[in-house]
């Protein structure tokens, strides 16, 4: 019978020599790197590891080993990389990003934000640059960047992300289609309300309008009142501006308070949303890549290559610099199947070495990588 205490000596002992020969086998990479900064060669060569890899899978015995060998030298020759590049002294401008004093001024601005007078972008607008601000409502988040990168504004308010209902993936997805950066966020508190015309009663109630959000988020409300019908509407302003244009005691809005008081509409029932501590993440867009010292909050594009542990590995320069990820959204990259692109916020600033270390890596290990933005969170 096998003695368990001699096989778990006998591993101590063949461990102890592969993390001494580990650390030798870093110190070479050192060298390696010295060589990469004196010829300018990438420290990624895929052609050179996939060689390195089939030649090492190639002298172990059984698929089992062959595979394993692979994974680890794959992890082997991944922290190399990261060592590689924290060594090396880069003078290539990893991004176009300028440093300022102030990511956006307050003063005289003109922004366009999404949707008609009464939506809650319009009051994250007037609570990020203040009431006097000369605010120009559209009625689409397309608009909203067209308008800033052609100058008709300059700056635009969006949603981004609901704290219950997830991304709004449409916003990510124009985030790639315009020169615009994101040079602020701001999170705000949402009360969704059920708006009438005075006088209605729930009883009264047959077609709610308001815009998909809305309704995802006042779901559980929505299934309470099963004579309601949810239509779907551009925004909840928009549907509070129908409701009291059509003047018909049937219909309602799920809207803001603010819209109530727009259209002259009264609140039915409020803070319908089934998520009490409900939140939207409003994003600031500038046509210019600014950033400041206080900026703390990196946001990502980053396509990968259509293989097996990539989106890993990308990953994995993140945790090696101690950064925190904050969130990721994965969206299909339009015309090819079954690819896809990811959005990542990344705590940190553009100064950051580590920062800096992680998106060296990124950018050559990646198909695409693009910053779109370094700003206060």
């Amino acid at each position: 019978m096998i003695d368990l205490q001699v096989s778990r000596k006998q591993i101590d002992e063949i461990d102890s020599q592969i993390v001494k020969l580990f650390e030798e086998r870093m110190k070479v990479a050192n060298e390696v790197a010295k060589y990469k900064m004196e010829t300018g060669k990438a420290v990624f060569d895929k052609e050179r590891e996939e060689q390195k890899l089939d030649s090492l899978s190639k002298i172990c015995h059984g698929k089992f080993n062959e595979r394993a060998v692979r994974e680890l030298f794959s992890q082997i020759m991944s922290i190399s990389r990261k060592y590689q590049y924290g060594v090396l002294t880069h003078t290539d401008d990893i991004t176009d990003f300028e440093k300022t004093e102030k990511a956006f001024d307050k003063e005289q601005a003109k922004v366009y934000y999404f949707g008609v007078p009464g939506t809650h972008t319009q009051q994250a607008m007037e609570d990020v640059f203040g009431e006097a601000v000369q605010g120009i409502s559209c009625q689409s988040f397309q608009g909203v960047m067209e308008a800033v990168e052609n100058g008709q504004a300059d700056y635009g308010v969006l949603p981004i992300e609901n704290s219950s209902t997830g991304g709004i993936s449409t916003n990510y997805d124009l985030l790639l289609n315009y020169k615009n950066a994101i040079v602020g966020e701001y999170v705000m508190k949402i009360d969704q309300c059920l708006l009438a015309l005075p006088g209605t009663k729930l009883e009264d109630i047959r077609t709610v309008f308001s815009h998909p959000q809305g309704l995802l988020q006042s779901r559980k409300f929505m299934k309470e009142h099963p004579l309601f019908e949810g239509v779907e509407y551009g925004s909840t302003a928009a549907a509070a501006k129908k409701v009291a244009q059509d003047k018909d005691k049937t219909q309602a809005a799920i809207a803001s308070r603010r819209a109530a008081k727009e259209y002259g509409l009264e609140i039915v029932a409020d803070s319908i949303q089934q998520e009490k501590n409900n939140c939207t993440r409003f994003i600031i867009i500038g046509p210019k890549e600014v950033y400041t010292k206080e900026s703390n909050k990196l946001a990502l594009c980053i396509e990968l290559p259509h293989q097996s542990g990539t989106l890993y590995r990308i990953l994995s320069h993140f945790l090696y610099n101690d950064l925190n990820m904050t969130q990721i959204e994965s969206r299909p990259i339009p015309g090819r199947n079954w690819e896809y692109r990811f959005f990542v916020d990344v705590e940190g600033n553009l100064d950051d070495a580590a920062v800096q270390n992680a998106l060296r890596g990124v950018k050559e290990e990646s198909a695409f990588m693009r910053v779109l933005g370094n700003f206060e969170a």
